[in-house]
């Protein structure tokens, strides 16, 4: 197989639309409850890294991408996916 190794990332997280659960509790029991006032508000998301060989940084985000849509490994009516490179 030919090409460079590249590192894909994706980010999924809750539409902003939507409560968040994870991240309210996270800002009312941990960081409020110590102390902390300036903080406005806390989003949770699930970060996934892919190792993928393709010849260019755009065809291993597209493959990528392509995976987490036909692998449903979000929901795209509740949640946003970004993909990027991190190389």
């Amino acid at each position: 197989m030919m090409g460079d190794v590249w590192t894909i990332s994706v980010l999924i997280e809750l539409k902003p639309s939507i409560r968040d659960p994870e991240g309210e509790t996270i800002l009312r029991d941990l960081i409020r409850r110590g102390g902390e006032k300036s903080v406005e508000e806390v989003r949770a998301a699930k970060l996934l890294r892919f190792k993928v060989r393709a010849n260019n940084r755009e065809e291993a985000e597209n493959l990528v991408r392509t995976l987490c849509d036909e692998l449903r490994l979000y929901n795209p009516i509740a949640h946003v996916c970004n993909v990027w490179s991190d190389r």
